[in-house]
């Protein structure tokens, strides 16, 4: 789960506590004072009504009972015993109202929901020993959803939420932005400033970052300059010297191998300045299959064994072309360094990858030292090792692949000899062929 995921939850959960806490709270509160007022009306209903039967001429008590049904929708009736009565329902409101109104009407006051089939709130109250019943309607006593107060406590709710949104993604949203710098930064790029703004906490780690990510490009560039003169400094003696070398005879044998020795330390060089070379290369579509071909025909045309298996189509796939060729390139010349017999390339693409084998049939590697075989100028001390080079190229390899949200893998090849697999991700948006 996410920061802005999380933070918001929480915050959301919190508020969601609050304004059921508060409703809870009103609620209780407003029942007693709700409850009050409806015994004092029923209690009033039926004492007014009582006095008017019992001070009424009886002759025209039946007229002053229809005014009443009339007017007020009170209907008043004699009890006995075959009567059917529903019991009024369980709740904390009309409970209330009916313990208040025996405590003034007295303890034999009964009430009910319906008699003989006639819905209402029954009231029963006595003239000398004779009981009567009441009819109020229920709509005077019947507990309603306070829908001012729950329309009021819905538009708070939403708005609190929104302010919650807004308070995580003003937390998260930096982070976030830290967070995919970094990752940059850990690929070998270097990302835009981030914006020094928000609390004071998040100004401080977002210039700390930029700080840093200027102090990185700097020593970057530094070390390019002075690799840059080392190999400008030391690539022209070497030249006169395999010139003088070429032009002033003696043994064959004895100047052969110094003119060897004299191109193996220009190809060290050229691996230094291949690692400290700028991969900020911009990534453009780039038709892979042409590429693959591109690298089997600059082998062949060496004569190196170096075969391209027919796979399917692999379409155009954005990448930095330059970098990705020296990838490749670095995987089949340390298979032809090490081994002997043919090198075999073999791509293909996945769902969010494409994935490039060099096998050969060399001594491999132990599995103990992939990793290790991985960092810069970094070589085996047998197998693999003994033969030129700076411990460069893998190191290079991993780099690029790590640029384009990849890996590289070194595994023993079935039969004896190395799989090197460099996978390099692809984002599905990009066009097949």
């Amino acid at each position: 789960m996410t920061l802005f995921a999380r933070s918001f939850l929480l915050i959301a959960l919190l508020i969601v506590a609050s304004v059921a806490g508060w409703f809870g709270i009103l609620h209780t509160y407003q029942r007693e004072p709700i409850a009050q007022e409806l015994s004092r009306q029923t209690v009033s209903i039926v004492n007014l009504t009582r006095a008017a039967l019992v001070s009424a001429d009886p002759q025209r008590r039946m007229g002053l009972l229809r005014e009443l049904s009339d007017l007020e929708g009170i209907r008043v009736f004699s009890a006995w015993p075959e009567e059917q009565l529903r019991p009024v329902p369980a709740h904390p409101l009309l409970e209330r109202v009916m313990e208040l109104v025996r405590e003034v009407l007295g303890a034999r006051t009964r009430f009910a929901w319906s008699r003989d089939g006639h819905e209402g709130f029954w009231v029963s109250f006595f003239i000398d020993d004779d009981e009567f019943w009441i009819m109020l309607p229920r709509e005077r006593v019947e507990p309603n959803p306070p829908w001012q107060w729950l329309g009021l406590g819905a538009l708070t709710l939403v708005l609190s939420l929104l302010a919650a949104w807004l308070i995580a993604s003003r937390i998260a949203g930096p982070l976030a932005q830290l967070s995919a710098a970094a990752a940059r930064v850990g690929r070998g790029e270097m990302p835009p400033p981030l914006a020094e703004q928000g609390p004071k906490e998040l100004r401080t780690v977002a210039s700390a970052f930029n700080r840093m990510t200027r102090d990185l490009a700097r020593t970057e560039r530094e070390r390019a300059m002075v690799l840059a003169g080392i190999s400008h400094d030391v690539r022209t003696p070497l030249s006169r010297l395999k010139l003088a070398l070429e032009m002033n005879g003696g043994e064959p044998g004895d100047a052969d191998a110094m003119s060897a020795d004299v191109d193996e330390i220009d190809q060290v060089i050229g691996q230094f300045l291949e690692f400290a070379r700028d991969e900020n290369e911009p990534r453009t579509p780039t038709d892979f299959d042409a590429l693959l071909e591109e690298l089997a025909q600059h082998y062949a045309r060496r004569g190196d064994a170096v075969r391209l298996a027919p796979t399917q189509p692999l379409g155009r796939i954005t990448l930095a072309r330059l970098s990705v060729r020296r990838a490749l390139a670095n995987l089949v010349d340390n298979a032809l360094r090490y081994a002997e017999g043919e090198i075999e390339i073999e791509a293909r693409r996945e769902r969010n990858a494409v994935t490039v084998e060099v096998r050969d049939r060399g001594p491999g590697i132990p599995a103990d030292q992939v990793e290790r075989l991985k960092r810069p100028f970094t070589r085996l001390d047998a197998s693999r090792a003994g033969r030129g080079g700076a411990g460069l190229g893998l190191a290079i390899v991993e780099r690029i692949a790590l640029a384009h949200e990849g890996r590289l893998e070194l595994l023993p090849r079935p039969g004896g000899g190395l799989i090197a697999r460099l996978t390099l991700g692809i984002s599905e948006a990009q066009d097949r062929r």
